[in-house]
Formats: C-alpha cells, structure tokens, sequence
C-alpha cells in the first residue's frame, strides 16, 4: 500500500492520549497500523460499503459498535486518534453529528462523504413524501433562499434503504477508493460494479415483489424508510419522526389508530436497536400486529440476517406479508 502515512505531531498525540493507546493496537482501533488501505466508516451501511468495494486491499473499522444505536455516538479519543491514523474516513453527513465533526477536525486526506454522492430529499419529520410540496421536486433540491446549514439539517439520510440511492453512493465510493489507492484501482472498480449489479437485483426484487399489494401504507417507530417508501409507491407513517427515541404525542397516536382503520393496516413495525414499548403499545391499543422492519443501522446477533442483502430480504418479506402482496 503506497498511500502516504501522516505523522500526528507531538503535541496533538499528548492532547489525544496516544500514548495509552499503544496497548490497543490488537483491536479495533488498530488502524493505520495495516499495509492495506485503512477506511474508518462512521456505521454498518458505510463499512458495508467499503469491506465489498475495498475486498482485500482494504482493513475496514467501524466508529459504530454493533448493536450502538448510531444516532447516539460520542467520538472518544481513541476514535479520534483511529481517524487521525486511517487513510480514509467513510461517513454520512447529517446522521451523525458527533463523526461530522470529528472528521471535520482531523488532517486525513481522504474524506468520503456519502452524503454528497445522491441526492437527499427533506421528507419532513413523517416519513413520506407528498406530490407537489415544495422540497420534493428535482428543482427543489438546492433552492435559493436557504442556507447550507438549514437545508443539511432538512435533508433525510437513510439513503442506504433505497437500494438505487445505495447504488448511486457504492460508485461514488469506489471512485474515492480509486483515487486514493490507485494500485488497486482496477480492483476497486470492478469490486463496485459486482456490488452494483447486486443491488440493482435487490431493487427488482422489491419491486416486483412490491407491485401489486393490498395496502400501500406501513407503520414504523420512526421515519427511516422514506426513501424505500417513494420508490416502491408506498406511503410511510412514522410513530416519531426521525429521532428514534422520541415520544409520539396522544394525538399521534390517535391518528395512527384511526389512520390503521382507513387504510387497512395491519402492522406496527418495531426496530432491532431500539426499544419496541412503543410500537407494542399502538399496536395493541389499534388491534394491530407488529413485525421487524429493521433500519440497517447495525448488525446484531438479533438481526433477520447476516448482512445488508439478507436483512434486506427479509424487510421485504415482512412489508410482503404485512400489505398483503399477491
């Protein structure tokens, strides 16, 4: 591996306590301690990104433990320092404040951020798109009048749970990886096209596999699935909107249970990271069943499947089953 390694001065190592981190070096914080090229990501659906497209040049590490809700992350002065080490930061601006600024603050050379790599909608704090609101065209994107900071705080980044999105993001990235390690350039390259051409099979599996259901409307504890929601003609309700930890209000609730009966819901999806008191609550109080609908924001020993491809699989089974597909 030829990309150049950066020396931390000294006074930034006894700022960070690089010196108590000598004994780590046989976790995971190990990084820039590799010959291969070393990829901080922020959470599961970044280092998934960068363990398929790197393979075996890449030594991937993940600031997110598995099963840690990512919303949540602290950066603690081991990260800092693991990100000072690597050779690229892979991360998605917006999700996670604590990361953005981390990197923001740190000399690596390479920062990858998917974020900037398709296009983010602001979905609002429900869920699900309405045709015509202002926001939602192709136009509407970047509009005049706002600042930077107000539209990064509007956008939705779940972009990982539509898989044309993810694709869009997977060729981004492995053209940073390209560009960054240029002696496996080649390998990069066709490492994201095996990877693409998997997701663009994971996106007719949805959709035929979403095309002619009963209901078109699902309940979720928060709004993660706004984008698979918009490309697969569904509409989202979220408990709460896009902190995970929120509580909804009566009212909310109200109009979720009088919502159920109107659109023929059957089923209150819960997460794999979070608590489910809530969505067992609506559930019981509509009548109404509940199901996984997992966010891919780790994965766990809980997880319905061992990656993205096979947890996906089976979030697509659940909507199956819960909107009645023929």
């Amino acid at each position: 591996m030829n990309v150049r390694r950066r020396l931390i001065p000294a006074a930034l190592a006894s700022a960070l306590g690089l010196g108590a981190l000598t004994a780590c070096s046989s976790d995971s914080a190990a990084t820039g301690n590799t010959e291969k090229f070393d990829v901080v990501a922020s959470f599961y659906p970044m280092a998934f990104l960068a363990e398929q497209i790197g393979g075996d040049h890449a030594h991937v590490t993940s600031l997110t433990e598995p099963g840690q809700e990512p919303h949540d992350l602290e950066i603690s002065t081991r990260q800092r320092a693991q990100l000072e080490e690597a050779d690229a930061a892979l991360y998605l601006k917006g999700l996670q404040p604590a990361v953005d600024e981390a990197v923001a603050q740190t000399g690596i050379e390479t920062k990858i951020d998917a974020a900037g790599l398709t296009r983010l909608e602001d979905h609002g704090t429900g869920g699900h798109s309405h045709e015509g609101e202002e926001g939602h065209s192709e136009e509407g994107h970047s509009e005049e009048g706002h600042s930077e900071e107000e539209e990064e705080h509007a956008r939705d980044p779940h972009v990982w749970l539509d898989p044309v999105k993810y694709a869009e993001v997977a060729r981004g990235v492995g053209k940073a990886f390209e560009k960054a390690d240029p002696d496996h350039a080649a390998d990069y390259k066709k490492n994201t096209e095996a990877l693409v051409e998997k997701l663009n099979g994971l996106t007719k599996d949805f959709e035929n596999g979403l095309k002619d259901t009963r209901s078109k409307v699902f309940f979720t504890n928060h709004a993660a699935f706004s984008y698979l929601a918009e490309r697969y003609g569904l509409t989202q309700e979220a408990i709460s909107g896009m902190d995970p930890e929120s509580e909804p209000s009566a009212a909310r609730v109200r109009e979720l249970q009088q919502e159920a009966k109107a659109d023929g819901v059957t089923t209150v999806f819960y997460e794999t990271l979070v608590s489910d008191k809530t969505a067992k609550t609506l559930a019981r109080d509509a009548n109404l069943k509940t199901d996984v609908l997992d966010p891919l924001e780790g994965i766990t020993d809980r997880s319905r499947g061992d990656d993205y491809f096979q947890v996906m699989e089976s979030n697509l089974e659940a909507l199956q089953k819960a909107l009645g597909a023929k």
